[in-house]
C-alpha cells in the first residue's frame, strides 16, 4: 500500500523511476559479471542504455546462460558414464604414431577440451545424400535388436516424422528399448498427441532445454544443435540433417536439400552414446549405466576418429577455438563447407591471415537459408576474405546444410556446428574428427562437386553491389552474436 498522501500518478512515476534505475544499474552488473565476450557484453549494455525496457527484456531471453545451475550435475554425468566405456581403451590412439605432426598438434588441443580420445578401427561412410541418410537410418532402427537412442535439434510431425515415429513404435512394440530426446525449441511442433503415442507404446521421451518447463523456456538461447541416432550402441549417425520433409527435398519452396552425414561403426560409437547418455542424465536425471548398452567395440575399418562435443556448460568454448587452431594449423589449404556463415572476428581473422600465408581457403557458404538475416550478415564479412584471395561460392541448386572442414587433406570435422557465434559459443554441438587422409579427400570430391551448383562471389562484382545490401548487411551483422 501507498501513503494517502501521494497521489496515484506520483506511485506510477516514482514506480517506474525506481524500475528504470534497477534496470540501469542492476542488469548492466549481471552482464558484466556473467558475459565472457567483450563485444556481446558491449552490445548488451548499448542496448539497454538506448532501449532500456526492452533490452533488459530481451537480455533476459537471449542473453542469460542459465545452464550454470546443472553445471555440477552434467559433470557427475560425463564421470559417471566415461567410467562406463572402458573397452574403448584398447582402441584408443595414445602415441599417435600413424598421425602427421599437424594431427598431433590438433589432437593434443581437442584432447586437452574433450572427455574422449581418438581411436582407431573405426569404419565411417560419408553420406552426402539425405534420402540416402534416411533409408540408413531406418534400416539401423529396423535391425536394432537391443536398444535405440536417437536425439534431435528439429523433428517435425510432417510426413517424415510421422513415418519415422511409427517404426520406433513398431520396435518399441517388439521390446526393444527406446530413448527419445528432442530439443523444445526446435522441436516445438511436437504436440502432446504426437509424443503421447510414442509414450503409450513404451518409449522414453524426453525434453532437452530449453523449453522443458516454464522456467526454462526463458532460456530460449540454449539450444541442443545435435542430431544423434545409436543402435544397439554399435551403429550410429551424426551430422547436419534433422528429420523431416524439406531435409529430402520435399518442400518447393526450399527445393533440393544439400547435407552431410556421417554412419559409423567401431569405438567411436561408443564415444556418440556417451554424449546421448550424458544429454539424457542432464534432461531426465536417469543414468544410462547398464552394461548392455556399452558393447565391446569391434575394429571394422581403419579410420582414426574422435567424438567431441561442445556447449555452454564447459569452461572453454571447444569448438571455437578448435576451428581457430585448425584454421592457423593448415599450411596448404582450407575447405570449408557452413549453411550459416557469420563467424566470431578471431575466425574471420585466423581465415584472412591463413589466405594471406599462401594457403588456399575456399569456402561454400549458403545462398539462401530458412533465415535470410544470417545470410546478409555473413555477406558483410565477404570483402576482408576477397581481398585476401579467399574463394568464396554461393550455393545455388538448392539450400545447402552441411558442416564441414578439412585441412590440408589429413584433418577434417563433420558434425552439427555451423561457422556462425551461436554453434561456436551458445548451442550444444557434437562434431567427429576424422583424422584420415580418405575421409578428407572424399570431403574435398564432395566440395569440387557441389561448386558447380554454386554460385562464384568475385571481388570485382561484389564492390558494385547496390549501398542497400551494405546497409543491410552491416545491419545484420550488429546481431551476429545471437543469430
Amino acid at each position: 500500500m501507498f501513503s494517502p498522501n501521494i497521489s496515484f500518478d506520483t506511485f506510477w512515476t516514482l514506480l517506474i523511476s525506481g524500475g528504470y534505475l534497477l534496470t540501469m544499474v542492476l542488469i548492466p552488473w549481471v552482464i558484466i559479471l556473467k558475459k565472457r565476450h567483450t563485444v556481446s557484453t558491449i552490445a548488451w549494455i548499448m542496448a539497454i542504455v538506448i532501449l532500456p525496457y526492452i533490452g533488459a527484456f530481451f537480455f533476459l531471453v537471449f542473453g542469460v546462460n542459465r545452464v550454470q545451475r546443472r553445471t555440477a550435475r552434467k559433470l557427475d554425468a560425463n564421470l559417471t558414464m566415461q567410467r562406463l566405456l572402458p573397452g574403448v581403451a584398447a582402441y584408443q590412439l595414445i602415441s599417435g604414431e600413424r598421425l602427421t605432426a599437424q594431427q598431433q598438434r590438433l589432437m593434443q588441443l581437442a584432447n586437452r577440451l574433450s572427455d574422449t580420445l581418438p581411436t582407431q578401427g573405426n569404419q565411417i561412410e560419408l553420406l552426402p545424400d539425405t534420402n540416402r541418410t534416411l533409408a540408413l537410418i531406418e534400416q539401423a532402427i529396423e535391425s536394432a535388436q537391443n536398444s535405440l537412442h536417437l536425439e534431435y535439434y528439429i523433428w517435425r510431425p510432417d510426413k517424415t516424422g510421422t513415418r519415422l515415429r511409427d517404426m520406433l513404435i513398431a520396435k518399441a512394440k517388439e521390446g526393444i528399448k527406446i530413448r527419445f530426446l528432442y530439443d523444445g525449441i526446435g522441436s516445438i511442433h511436437l504436440r502432446k498427441k504426437f509424443l503421447n503415442s510414442m509414450r503409450d507404446a513404451g518409449i522414453q521421451v524426453a525434453a532437452f532445454l530449453p523449453g522443458a518447463s516454464v522456467r526454462e523456456r526463458w532460456s530460449v538461447n540454449l539450444r541442443n544443435h545435435r542430431k544423434i541416432v545409436i543402435a544397439d550402441g554399435r551403429v550410429g549417425f551424426t551430422g547436419g540433417m534433422n528429420i523431416g520433409d524439406e531435409y529430402l527435398g520435399r518442400n518447393r519452396n526450399i527445393g533440393y536439400w544439400r547435407d552431410t552425414h556421417l554412419r559409423m561403426e567401431g569405438p567411436c560409437v561408443l564415444q556418440l552414446q556417451q554424449v546421448f547418455a550424458e544429454d539424457w542424465y542432464y534432461a531426465t536425471g536417469e543414468e544410462l549405466t547398464h552394461p548392455d548398452l556399452y558393447p565391446a567395440p569391434e575394429a571394422s575399418g581403419n579410420v582414426a576418429a574422435q567424438v567431441v562435443v561442445g556447449g555452454p556448460d564447459q569452461s572453454e568454448s571447444l569448438f571455437h577455438m578448435l576451428m581457430f587452431a585448425a584454421i592457423n594449423e593448415a599450411q596448404h589449404r582450407i575447405t570449408i563447407e557452413t549453411s550459416y556463415f557469420v563467424p566470431p572476428d578471431s575466425v574471420v581473422t585466423a581465415l584472412v591471415a591463413a589466405a594471406l600465408r599462401g594457403v588456399r581457403v575456399r569456402l561454400l557458404l549458403a545462398g539462401k537459408a530458412n533465415y535470410i538475416w544470417t545470410v546478409l550478415a555473413g555477406r558483410s564479412y565477404y570483402d576482408s576474405l576477397l581481398h585476401a584471395g579467399i574463394e568464396i561460392h554461393e550455393y545455388a541448386r538448392g539450400l545447402l546444410h552441411s558442416k564441414t572442414m578439412t585441412i590440408d587433406g589429413d584433418w577434417s570435422l563433420v558434425g552439427t556446428p555451423n561457422l556462425d557465434s551461436r554453434s561456436l559459443l551458445l548451442n550444444f554441438e557434437n562434431a567427429v574428427i576424422m583424422y584420415d587422409s580418405r575421409i578428407a579427400a572424399l570431403l574435398e570430391e564432395h566440395y569440387v562437386r557441389d561448386v558447380r551448383d554454386a554460385i562464384p562471389i568475385r571481388l570485382a562484382e561484389w564492390e558494385k553491389r547496390p549501398l542497400v545490401h551494405k546497409l543491410a548487411e552491416n545491419t545484420c551483422r550488429l546481431f551476429s552474436p545471437v543469430l
